[in-house]
């Protein structure tokens, strides 16, 4: 469904990445992990997960990460800078995507956000607290370094909240202040979990990671095909 959107705001975060707030002119239907398209052009539509959940009515909230070498999101947020600057509304099309909460089971879950893929994460993890949902919740969050991990605080804080939240934070490059794990965000859940046989696996970040994710859990951790969920597998 396409939808005329106004552009609240455009706000940098840290590394790059930018919270951008849309006031869609109608409501959208759509559940916690899914995403949308910008529309740049008739063949132009890019997806970018929904950072905000069902929960929070009205506004839709992206985090884009826009580093020198993407122009592909660049390009989006300055369209959305100059949107916000001119008054002028911008098209999305939503919502898409299969990779959603299932919010009818009990299992425990395990989250794995590479980067920005963190939006896609943070969607159903505000649904899931909101729900007040009480199985164990597992987050795992790699980046390149610290600065990429720019809700970093908040997630700490919502761990210290919710007694069956488990935050994780993972880099690959770490500063001598650096408190967390060291390393790649899969070995570090394959080094936590003998067996993920038993949880729902939520997965967003590179196609690569996602695929690599599938395949390495299912072979060495009894993880189950039906229950890994993540955009990336529709296309790879």
């Amino acid at each position: 469904m396409s939808i005329k959107c106004e552009v609240k705001s455009v706000e940098s975060l840290a590394c790059n990445t930018f919270r951008i707030l849309l006031q869609p002119e109608q409501t959208i239907d759509f559940k916690a992990g899914q995403y949308l398209l910008a529309v740049m052009g008739e063949k132009d539509k890019r997806p970018f997960s929904i950072a905000s959940s069902p929960c929070r009515e009205g506004e839709l909230e992206l985090h884009i990460g826009a580093a020198e070498h993407n122009p592909y999101a660049i390009e989006v947020v300055e369209t959305m800078k100059a949107a916000l600057a001119a008054g002028t509304p911008v098209e999305i099309e939503a919502p898409h995507g299969d990779a959603w909460v299932r919010t009818d089971s009990e299992k425990p879950l395990l989250m794995i956000a590479g980067g920005t893929g963190f939006s896609y994460v943070r969607s159903i993890l505000d649904n899931c607290l909101s729900r007040g949902v009480s199985q164990p919740i597992f987050v795992y969050w790699g980046g390149r370094d610290a600065c990429q991990l720019y809700a970093n605080d908040e997630l700490q804080a919502l761990a210290d909240k919710h007694a069956n939240l488990t935050y994780v934070p993972v880099v690959e490059q770490a500063e001598a202040a650096w408190q967390g794990k060291v390393g790649n965000v899969l070995e570090a859940v394959s080094n936590d979990f003998v067996s993920l046989s038993a949880y729902d696996i939520y997965i967003c970040g590179r196609f690569e990671m996602a695929g690599a994710a599938r395949e390495q859990f299912t072979a060495e951790k009894g993880a189950e095909r039906d229950r890994m969920f993540a955009d990336a597998f529709s296309f790879i």
